[in-house]
């Protein structure tokens, strides 16, 4: 093996933690304008007690003071938002960690998990408390964020046991 052959091996682990790393990074930050971008404009349409009926789902305006079904409602804001901020980081740290060995599948999940998570706290950090606006009736209102968070839950489970259940047919 020369000396070039071995600077070209070594590279390849790097360059493939780079790319799953800026795929995460960039579908994040895609996710993450989105949202934001969705709340105002949600606040402007659905003031005033407006709503939108499209059939099984309505647009209305709401708020949560709390975390997902309106779960420490009832505790400071600045507790809230530290133990969300803390969860999201630590989430984000886990997913930059893993992006390089994930699958597109695992990466697209944990994006969009961490995307969800930041949009999230940063509408509660904005104004202490979280913009919902999509309702069904039958379900608390909710927001894009919470959409990611739900999507991307079921794509890393689907991930892991398809990885699991492949591994097994292997073995």
């Amino acid at each position: 093996m020369t000396r070039d052959d071995r600077s070209v091996s070594s590279a390849a682990p790097v360059a493939g933690r780079r790319r799953g790393r800026g795929i995460l990074v960039g579908l994040v930050g895609v996710l993450v304008a989105l949202a934001l971008v969705l709340d105002p404009v949600a606040r402007g349409a659905l003031s005033g007690g407006r709503a939108i009926d499209l059939g099984l789902l309505q647009l209305r305006l709401a708020y949560n003071t709390g975390v997902a079904f309106s779960l420490g409602a009832q505790l400071p804001t600045a507790v809230v938002l530290a133990v969300t901020a803390a969860l999201t980081a630590t989430i984000g740290v886990f997913a930059w960690r893993t992006a390089p060995d994930g699958s597109s599948i695992q990466i697209l999940g944990l994006a969009a998990i961490v995307a969800g998570a930041t949009a999230n706290v940063i509408d509660r950090f904005l104004d202490g408390k979280v913009t919902d606006y999509f309702h069904t009736g039958w379900w608390p209102t909710f927001n894009l964020a919470d959409t990611y968070i739900t999507c991307g839950v079921v794509l890393v489970l689907g991930a892991l046991l398809f990885e699991s259940t492949s591994r097994d047919h292997v073995s």
